[in-house]
């Protein structure tokens, strides 16, 4: 089994150039919460969080910004939860005009996330108060109810969403829930299995070949190390790690082309410069 305090002793330089790599982008938005924060009112700010999150798949973080902007756009105020629903064609529609295209693995889901997303917010009407008088788990619990969201571990999609809704702006939200020691699994997204494969305490193994606790045990235990203060950083940040962006990978966006990334020595997709 991999050992991350093997590999933090092993590993010195990197790893500190890794926990420079999580505090230079940890502030950096999430592209839901980023379109989320634009609405005009709280309960608008959860609701559409639950459908971005839910929408999230298959797609790179620029398509699923334009897409939730897209939805907005259409369905302003709180067309997304009120009657009567729009029809699946106008859902279709839009996700069609969005990308220039049906080909997703999610198209023919659209609708029925989007109704489903309507009615567990016509179940919790005053999203805030939701948030606010459920644990985490009873968080994780309630999302099962939303089509796409998932409904076994370990939810990858509910997980996220959760510290969208908990973490502070401009990672999350920023709302408040009941106390408990127990959180849901650290986000695992595409980005930080890269970086937990090529430059993490998986790159002497192969990652791919764990098994899913295994994975996950090691994402937090690592995220831990990395932000000891708040493991969520460290998750929040390395999403962006050799993730497609608008031009080319999110992690060049961000550090000008790789010429501020403190991993420039220790990556072999940095692009090639003086520095």
């Amino acid at each position: 089994m991999v050992s991350v305090k093997r590999f933090i002793h092993d590993e010195p330089a990197l790893f500190k150039a890794s926990k420079a790599f999580v505090a230079l982008l940890f502030r950096c938005a999430d592209p839901i919460v980023y379109v989320a924060c634009k609405l005009p009112d709280r309960n608008a700010q959860i609701a559409w969080t639950l459908l971005g999150s839910a929408l999230f798949q298959d797609r790179t973080y620029p398509d699923i910004l334009r897409l939730l902007t897209k939805l907005y756009e259409r369905f302003p105020g709180d067309k997304l939860w009120t009657l009567p629903v729009p029809k699946a064609s106008e859902i279709e529609e839009v996700v069609e005009q969005t990308f220039n295209s049906r080909n997703w693995s999610v198209f023919e889901h659209v609708a029925g996330i989007f109704w489903s997303v309507g009615l567990f917010v016509r179940r919790h009407l005053d999203l805030v108060a939701w948030v606010r008088e459920r644990s985490p788990e009873e968080l994780w619990n309630d999302l099962g109810d939303i089509y796409f969201m998932g409904r076994s571990n370990p939810r990858p999609k509910a997980c996220a969403t959760i510290y969208r809704l908990l973490a502070p702006q401009p990672l999350g939200l920023g709302l408040e829930c009941r106390d408990s020691s127990k959180m849901p699994s650290l986000p695992l997204t595409m980005g930080a299995r890269r970086f937990l494969a090529i430059l993490g305490p998986a790159k002497e193994f192969n990652f791919s070949e764990l098994e899913p606790q295994e994975k996950q045990k090691l994402a937090n235990e690592y995220f831990t190390a990395l932000a000891p203060e708040n493991p969520y950083f460290a998750a929040h940040s390395l999403q962006f790690f050799l993730e497609n962006g608008s031009n080319g990978f999110i992690c060049r966006e961000l550090t000008e082309n790789c010429s501020r990334c403190p991993l420039y020595e220790y990556c072999n997709y940095a692009e090639v410069h003086s520095r």
